[in-house]
């Protein structure tokens, strides 16, 4: 198939340009490059089935393609509210964008959603049908408003125009090629470690997060795109159920890098989430899906990129 995937040049845009390439199909990559890097999808572009378009979202764009994996919209807290009203028009205009070229060619399309929809969440562990709690006037709220009027429009377009739409709720997901300077934990957790700087743990550290390996996320997206089940056009949770504190993910990125470490506590950011864990029977139960990588092996593997790559900047 001939497949676009705006955010191609992200973290986990590259991952999957990077699988669907393998798999055979061509592939367009769009990336305005806020976040994402040329670095991270050098090695596919003397590929003949790969091509990078540099296009933001939020302004159209015509092309002919089956699929469209949606996934441009700045991620971590610390990009997300560099801009916020950016945010919410990558998120707001994005969606109509790719909605209307769906439509146009009738390609089937897939929203990169996200956890954020639940807010700081009443009821846990988190399943689809549960509306949120969510602050629509907070420090987060472009982030996570705009990511539930993309769901919305999904919907709409799918009921009123009948575009074949998937929505995925995308929990912490973490592996080479984040950003070192995104602001999430596990990246922040290593950086530190890998410098031996004291670890920074917002709060006291009892909060919990999911943490899934983005080779995991990759395979349950592919899945949730290319399924026929019924009722597959409802969001569907993707993420690892394996409940962590910040106090054990950061013992653990210790035990992984090998170190010694002290904390420093700061206070907890506005409408910190103090709880986060996906309910995932509907994507066992849809796409017989499951994710495979234990924590400390994904970590072994993130730390290994994020040893390489701080040598190879502090060595220029």
């Amino acid at each position: 198939m001939r497949i676009l995937i705006t955010g191609g040049a992200g973290f986990i845009g590259s991952h999957l340009c990077e699988r669907l390439i393998n798999e055979g199909h061509e592939v367009i990559c769009l990336d305005n490059f806020f976040t994402g890097r040329r670095e991270n999808i050098f090695h596919l572009l003397d590929n003949h089935r790969f091509e990078l378009i540099r296009h933001d979202v939020t302004e159209p764009i015509l092309l002919e393609v089956d699929q469209i994996y949606n996934l441009a919209c700045p991620a971590s807290p610390v990009h997300y509210q560099y801009n916020p009203v950016k945010t919410v028009k990558t998120s707001v205009m994005g969606a109509i964008n790719m909605l209307g070229m769906a439509k146009r060619v009738r390609a089937r399309i897939l929203q990169a959603s996200t956890s954020e929809v639940y807010g700081d969440p009443l009821i846990h562990p988190q399943t689809e049908d549960y509306f949120g709690n969510v602050n629509c006037v907070g420090l987060r709220s472009c982030y996570d408003e705009s990511k539930r009027v993309a769901e919305t429009l999904m919907m709409d377009y799918h009921r009123q125009n009948g575009v074949d739409t998937r929505i995925v709720r995308i929990f912490n997901t973490y592996g080479p090629r984040m950003l070192e300077n995104d602001g999430r934990v596990v990246s922040n957790f290593i950086v530190q470690a890998l410098r031996g700087e004291n670890l920074t743990i917002y709060g006291d550290g009892t909060q919990t997060r999911s943490f899934c390996y983005v080779d995991d996320l990759v395979e349950g997206i592919i899945r949730l795109m290319n399924t026929e089940a019924e009722d597959i056009h409802l969001p569907v949770n993707i993420g690892n159920p394996g409940e962590f504190t910040m106090n054990e993910l950061a013992q653990e990125v210790a035990k992984t890098v090998g170190t010694n470490i002290k904390i420093t506590h700061l206070p907890l950011p506005q409408d910190d989430p103090k709880q986060r864990q996906p309910n995932i029977s509907r994507a066992k139960e849809l796409l017989g899906w499951l994710p495979t990588i234990p924590l400390a092996k994904g970590l072994q593997k993130t730390v290994a990129y994020f040893a390489k790559r701080i040598e190879k900047v502090e060595n220029r």
